[in-house]
């Protein structure tokens, strides 16, 4: 019933909101309250409610919010009339506009152009010379794992396929799971996080300051319904070398960042020289020295 209120609530706002400002183009957007020729939209609200709230929660938040917002908006003008360097702030307002505008934009040239022109060879250069900066904080594994129902059928061919990196074995596991698997995860080709895996096997963890995967890596379990089984094809501990290619894109960000002061000075300079070269800079300081 809350549910139905709050949205009804809504609906009785927005159909004031439509009689009152009938004469404005809302282009499609529902108003809910207008206030000093500003308004709210039924769109902003809903923006604006966090997700699982429950129906009592919803109501408040949303009486809340509109309250909130046509105390800024009283607030904002009262503030706005009476501040004696109006000026002084619409000046700061452009500053910082105008350095998100480009902060954006050299962050956008530095993954569009910088990102490109790190090499491997420098990625790995980086990752020997710096080997003290990337140890493991955490278990890392490579493999597979696979749930499926206790009285799933042929279970004596899944106990002998997740053992096995072959291509007959990994063809025939993805076949069987489409029809009788719950999860069925391939990581052969990227590291996971151990504890990732653990949070699919209910109460099960692992020591990350044990070696029991690098001695065990083929490990059956089950519950009163399913088998979990985990093959480990690799297993990197913690406090061990994060592996190269784990490691490749933090080694990017940082020969990024080292690289972006000397790129972002480059790309300034190529624009005044473009700039100098096309006339389009006037230096009337320099006129005014020579006319004397």
């Amino acid at each position: 019933m809350k549910k139905v209120y709050i949205w009804g609530l809504i609906g009785l706002l927005a159909l004031v909101g439509l009689g009152c400002s009938q004469q404005q183009d809302h282009k499609g957007r529902i108003p809910l309250v207008e206030v000093a020729g500003k308004f709210l939209y039924q769109d902003d609200l809903q923006a604006a409610l966090p997700l699982n709230l429950s129906a009592d929660d919803s109501v408040l938040f949303a009486e809340s919010y509109i309250k909130n917002w046509v105390e800024d908006v009283l607030l904002f003008e009262k503030a706005e009339g009476n501040i004696p360097d109006n000026d002084r702030v619409m000046n700061l307002v452009e500053s910082y506009r105008k350095a998100l505008v480009m902060h954006a934009y050299q962050e956008a040239l530095v993954k569009q152009r910088l990102a490109d022109e790190i090499t491997s060879d420098e990625v790995l250069a980086y990752y020997n010379q710096n080997k003290q900066l990337f140890v493991l904080d955490k278990p890392l594994v490579k493999g597979l794992f696979m749930k499926v129902p206790l009285k799933s059928p042929n279970l004596s061919d899944v106990r002998r396929w997740y053992k096995r990196n072959t291509q007959e074995a990994i063809e025939q596991l993805e076949k069987y799971s489409f029809r009788n698997a719950v999860t069925y995860d391939y990581f052969y080709d990227h590291w996971r996080p151990l504890e990732e895996i653990e949070a699919l096997i209910p109460g099960r963890t692992w020591n990350p300051d044990s070696d029991y995967l690098k001695q065990n890596r083929n490990v059956e379990l089950k519950d009163t319904a399913f088998y979990y089984f985990l093959h480990v094809e690799e297993f990197q501990g913690k406090g061990e070398q994060k592996p190269l290619d784990f490691a490749e894109e933090e080694i990017k960000e940082i020969l990024i960042n080292l690289k972006r002061v000397e790129f972002i000075n480059s790309v300034k300079d190529e624009l005044y020289h473009q700039a100098s070269d096309r006339n389009r800079i006037n230096y009337y300081y320099l006129d005014s020295d020579s006319d004397e």
